[in-house]
Parts: C-alpha cells; structure tokens; sequence
C-alpha cells in the first residue's frame, strides 16, 4: 500500500511534464492530460486517508538522498491525520480549480502551459505535505514558492504581472532566508532533521535555543502565509489568472505556513515565547488587513486582503494553541475562500474581464447560479450561523476567551464584524443593485458555462455541510479536534457549556450586524459609481491605500538599495574591481611593449648582448 502515497505526488507530476514537454502538440487538450492527472491524485489521497481514519500512523521511505559524513537523509513520508487532512484538501480543492480553469482559460494562448505549471504546484504542495523531515519540507517549500512566481507572472507580457511575479518571489526570498537558518539550526541542535526524531528531541532543547529556531521557521511562514511584515505581495499577486488565486493564494500555498507552524508545534512549545508571538502576530494581521479591505475597489483585492486576515485568523489559533481549530478554519477557508475567487472570476469571466466594482452591480438576474454560490461563500465568510465559517472562526474565538485572552478574543471579534461588513459589501456592489458598467458590456453579461460553475456548486455544498459534520462542538471537542488527536494534545477550552453557546450567539450577532450594516449603507439608498473608491477623509485615504506600506517600503528599503546596488555596480565593480583588472591588462602590455623594443632584428646587438651577459658572468665569478 506504501506506493498508494506515492502516487498522490506522481499523478500530477507526470501531467505537469507531459503539457511540459509535448504542450506544442497537445495545446488545447492540455486539460484531458491535467484534469484526470488531479483526479486520479485525489483518488490515491482518498486512500490514504482511509488507512488514517482507521488509525494508521506511518512513514514510508522511498530512498537515500544525501549522505554526507554524518549528515544523512531521505526521501521520506510521514502519514498521520493532519497529512491526510491536508492531501484531501489540495487534491480536491485542486481538481475542482483545474476543472474550473478548463472554462476559465479557454482560448489563452499559454492553455497547455498554464496546466504545465498548475500541476506542478499540485505536486510540490502534495510533496510539502507528505514531507517526513525538515530538509525535504524546505526543497518542496521553496517549489511552491517557484510556482507561485510563474502563475503570478502567467500573463507575462503584462507590466504589472510580471512586477507581481518578481515582487512575490522576492518578499517570499526574505522570509524563506529565515526559514533555511531555521532548519540548519535546528540539525546543529538536535543532529536530525527527521519530524520524529526532532519532535521528541525537542524537550531536550534549551527554551532559548527553541525560541530562535522557532521564530526563525515563523519567519518563513510570515512570507510564505503574507502576515505582517511581509505580507505586500498577496495583493499583487492578483495579477495572475482568477483561477490560480483561488487555488495558490487562498486555498492551499498560503496555508503552508500555517500547516508548518501546527506541524512543528512541540518546537513551538518549547520556546513559549514563541507561540506568543505567533499569536499575536496573527491578530495584528487580521485586523490590519480587515480593515483595509472595507475600502478595496478591485474585486479580487478585496478577497486578497480577505486571505490575508484569515490567515490571521488561523495563526491567532495555532499560536494559542489551539492547533485542532486552527488547521478547521483552514479547512473551512478553503472551501468558502476558493468559492469566493471563483465566483468572482465566473462575474469577470461574464463581463469580459471586468473586475472594478465601480462598474459592476446588477448582474444576479443573469448569473442566477453565480450569484446562488456567491452568496453561500459569502455568507461562510462572514460567518453566518449553520455555514463552515460559523463554526470554525467560532471554535478560535471561544478559545481564546476560555484560555483567558479576553485583548486577542476582542480584536478578533471586532475582526468577525469588519469581516461581514466586507465580505456583503463585495456581494451587494457586484451582484445586486443597479448596473453601473456601460450598455454594451451590461448586453453581453452571461453566466458562466457549466464547466465552471459545476466547481462552484461542489465548494458551495462543502461550505453548507462541513461544519455540521466536523465542527459542532460538545464536552470531547469537535470531531475534527478528536480525529486530529494523535497529532495535537485535545484542547477542552471551547468545548460544550453554557459559555460556549453564548459565545455562539455574540459570534453570530456580531456576523448578521456586520452584513445589516452593510445592507444600509450600499443598499438602502442607490450608490454612484464615482462615490465608491473616493477617499472622503484621511482615515478612508488612509484604508484606500493600504496604510501606504509598499511606499514606506519604496522609500525606506527598496530605493536605498537600488542607489546602493547601482553605485556598487558603477563604482566599485566597474570602477574598482575592472579597474583593477585593466590595470593589471595595461601593465603587462606596457611590459611587453617596452620588452618588444629590445627585440631589433639586427645580429650584431644580439652579439653584443651575448658579449655583455657573458662579461657580467666572468665579473661574478672573479667578484666571488
């Protein structure tokens, strides 16, 4: 059955380099290769979790790797729950995106490249998964990263595509620069890098060791997970096609520093300080990117920064440790958040490429099923009662009020409301309401052809029905917190009791204030286009722009260095070391040039020069 694991990674692998290498003839059949090459990697995922769900624990080698002195590793896979958990959420999120994008990209020039690269992404996400030691978790770590820059900078004729592309790869650089002194740390410390080896050597650790190898990893989950302070290049990476937003940037590559975070959690625990961090870091960044996305008038923006904040959200949990929880709501953020992007890549696919929503609204009598799924996903995302959002942003916040986090439960639950309020302001600007698009576009409105909105009807039902199945909460935990249980310590904060039904309730007011509020302000009364994105005040100016973190950045780093690479590469390469170098070229052809005089031509001065070495020799000698 070991090679049932393996064949979860080799499905999409083999799909990837057959587009690669026979693209030209395959073109637009790339998908009958992509497509099925997902299906079957869902499938052998599938598998794998059945053994797990019958409480199979197991490492599977495949073989020897590097072996240098007394470093030795190998290509390994370590299976338990959370493995599990997290293969069936990449391979089936994934297969539906890959379905979805057989519609979404049809008729792109790049089609059989586009699923060159989606698949190859699948394979190093299910290899970062599947991963049973630290070295092999980074090489797949920095795969992803890779990835993400081609789908990025997919439409790479485009300026800004190509800058987002570059910017991603860069920032994700900075935190994954952290993360690799991370790992070679902790081999000097423990001597292995294997999860089971390192994971029980952790106790052994002194906290202050522990806590530099922790923040060290975080650091590469802040880059790979865009949380604060690096957190600039999801936004921009919108700039890529819908469809690879849906899949990279909400639903899976982004989670992977969360996924880290909980796997290295006895790391985590040692330090203490560590996990603060981590939690507070978290809630700084939900809240920051919350209320940045109140304003955002690029529809995809808005669901970017969205990202971000659950992101947050997610951190805020592992970091009070209440890792069941948090890995729920990344569950749960896949299915609604994956909707959500594709949703609004089916409204953009139906008004030509539109994306502003200054020139949306209207659109819900002709994208009856869009507008259906939309607000499904809208409605977990804010955390409407009964939906998978509900009960999984629920379980983080009932966990920190009962471990006595009363600050983080509060920026949290202000973070629920503002989260509401966003998520129905995108819903009520695009799909209801007036049109505000022009005449022509609004007659060519359609909804999407059923290859694309099939995937949204699947996330949608996955939207109503996973929480009722996993995450309804009672004396023992939820069942997903009881089937992770061989993985995480089982965390009795937030379960079963009065308490946590009234947490439930406030939860759920706060969810239904925040989308009354933003019924009354785009819906009570008919809103302008021109009035939407138009900064009324410092504060909105402020939000509208992001609290202008990319130009402190501009100006505080990115220019400083630029000056200094520019005068490092006129003045001392080109100035100082090649002006070395040419002097040193110049001195020897002046040598040689004064060398050259003395060859003349004539035999008498050669003579004469054997004459004179021979005296000087005699003159020696009778000296001595």
């Amino acid at each position: 059955m070991s090679i049932t694991v393996w064949l979860v990674p080799a499905f999409p692998l083999a799909g990837s380099l057959l587009n690669m290498l026979f693209g030209r003839l395959i073109d637009r059949r790339a998908h009958w290769i992509a497509v099925p090459a997902l299906a079957g990697s869902f499938l052998a995922a599938c598998a794998v979790f059945a053994r797990v769900w019958s409480g199979e624990i197991f490492t599977v080698t495949l073989g020897d790797w590097i072996v240098a002195g007394d470093f030795e590793t190998s290509v390994t896979a370590h299976v338990d729950p959370l493995t599990g958990v997290m293969l069936l959420v990449v391979t089936g999120v994934g297969f539906l995106i890959h379905l979805y994008s057989v519609g979404y990209m049809h008729g792109d020039p790049g089609y059989a490249r586009y699923f060159a690269y989606l698949n190859l992404f699948v394979f190093s996400m299910t290899m970062l998964v599947l991963a049973g030691n630290f070295l092999l978790l980074y090489v797949f770590w920095e795969a992803v990263g890779l990835c993400s820059y081609l789908l990025i900078g997919f439409w790479y004729t485009r300026d800004a595509a190509a800058a987002a592309g570059k910017k991603a790869f860069i920032v994700n650089r900075v935190g994954d620069f952290g993360f690799g002194l991370g790992v070679m740390w902790l081999w000097t410390a423990v001597g292995t890098l294997d999860y089971a080896a390192v994971f029980e050597a952790a106790e052994t650790l002194e906290p202050a060791t522990a806590t530099g190898i922790a923040l060290l990893l975080f650091m590469g989950a802040c880059g790979k997970s865009a949380q604060l302070p690096l957190h600039t290049w999801l936004p921009d990476a919108m700039e890529g096609p819908t469809p690879v937003s849906a899949l990279i940037h909400a639903a899976t590559m982004v989670t992977a520093g969360v996924y880290m975070v909980a796997r290295s959690h006895a790391l985590f625990e040692r330090s203490g300080v560590a996990l603060e961090v981590v939690a507070w870091v978290g809630v700084a960044t939900a809240l920051f990117a919350a209320t940045i996305g109140l304003v955002q008038t690029d529809i995809k923006r808005v669901l970017a920064y969205s990202t971000v904040s659950q992101l947050g959200y997610m951190f805020a949990a592992v970091g009070l440790g209440a890792y069941a929880a948090g890995i729920f709501h990344l569950v749960t953020h896949a299915f609604f958040k994956a909707l959500l992007f594709l949703g609004a890549g089916s409204a953009i696919h139906g008004l030509g490429g539109e994306q502003d929503l200054r020139r949306m609204g209207g659109l819900a009598p002709r994208m009856v099923v869009t507008t259906i799924t939309m607000v499904v996903g809208a409605a977990g995302l804010a955390g409407v009662p009964g939906l998978a959002g509900f009960f999984s942003k629920d379980e983080i916040l009932a966990s920190a009020f009962h471990e006595g986090h009363r600050l983080i439960w509060t920026l949290l639950l202000l973070g629920a409301f503002l989260t509401a309020f966003y998520t129905f302001r995108l819903f009520f600007l695009a799909f209801l309401g007036g049109p505000r698009m022009s005449k022509e576009v609004a007659h060519h409105v359609h909804e999407s052809p059923a290859v694309m909105t099939l995937p949204l009807a699947m996330l949608a039902l996955g939207t109503l029905v996973a929480g009722w199945a996993l995450g309804v909460p009672s004396e023992h935990g939820t069942r997903f917190a009881r089937f992770l249980a061989p993985v995480f310590p089982l965390d009795e904060a937030g379960h079963g009791g009065i308490a946590t039904y009234m947490l439930q309730i406030l939860s759920a007011v706060v969810a239904i204030a925040g989308i009354i509020l933003a019924w009354l302000v785009y819906m009570s009364t008919p809103v302008r286009a021109d009035a939407i994105g138009r900064p009324r005040n410092a504060l909105h100016a402020l939000l509208l722009n992001a609290y202008y973190v990319d130009r402190l950045y501009d100006r505080v780093l990115v220019r400083p260095l630029l000056a200094l690479s520019v005068f490092l590469a006129r003045r001392v390469d080109l100035g100082v070391i090649d002006g070395l170098v040419n002097l040193a070229g110049r001195a020897v052809v002046a040598w040689a040039s004064g060398l050259r005089r003395v060859q003349t031509g004539y035999v008498v001065n050669y003579a004469l020069t054997m004459l004179a070495g021979a005296v000087a020799i005699v003159g020696i000698l009778l000296a001595r």
